[in-house]
């Protein structure tokens, strides 16, 4: 009689199987999402943020931060670098070279080192189109400024505020900062020679 041969799979226990089977990989990008990922490329982009309450841009004033840029102020300039599987930004003012950053207090600070947690913010882009950024470290918190540019501290916003809600826009006559792709063209590999041994 024939023995059947066992396949891995079978010979694995049950509640690996199980395990395997109950998999939700909603919770695998969220977890990637948190943690850095220097195998990416690296991106950086340049543009404003229009608060949606002050009816101004986010300014970056060295360790102050405002939402009263004009369009195309230099303070308004922002360095959005993205390093990230997710959506985890670093937000530098292109002039001030300072980072956007909130505090254990939920306040918000410009940092010339960016490499703080506290430096970091998960861009959420909601359903009326708006972006939202929240703390990295401190979840829940989020950027959010009243109707006269003022920053509102972290724990007294929420992602359904108008406060918290951004739109993205390129400063006056200017595109996106982004290196454009390299396109390598594909040629058909001619048949490699092999060397003849002599004998």
């Amino acid at each position: 009689m024939q023995r059947r041969k066992i396949t891995e799979r079978e010979a694995l226990p049950q509640e690996v199987l199980a395990a395997e089977e109950n998999v939700d990989f909603r919770i695998h990008v969220e977890n990637q999402t948190r943690a850095r990922d220097d195998v990416s490329r690296k991106q950086l982009r340049l543009y404003q943020l229009y608060s949606r309450t002050s009816g101004k841009h986010i300014q970056v004033l060295g360790r102050r931060i405002s939402a009263r840029g004009e369009d195309g102020d230099k303070y308004a300039q922002l360095l959005v670098e993205t390093d990230t599987f997710g959506s985890q930004v670093r937000i530098k003012g292109k002039e001030t070279e300072f980072y956007l950053c909130m505090n254990r207090k939920g306040k918000l600070v410009g940092k010339p080192d960016g490499t703080s947690k506290e430096c970091v913010f998960i861009e959420k882009v909601l359903e009326n189109n708006y972006t939202a950024l929240m703390s990295a470290k401190y979840s829940g918190w989020y950027v959010g400024f009243t109707k006269k540019g003022r920053p509102r501290k972290g724990p007294k916003t929420r992602e359904n505020q108008q406060d918290v809600h951004f739109m993205k826009r390129y400063p006056k006559g200017q595109t996106e900062l982004q290196k454009p792709f390299k396109y390598t063209t594909v040629t058909k590999r001619s048949r490699r020679i092999r060397p003849t041994h002599p004998g």
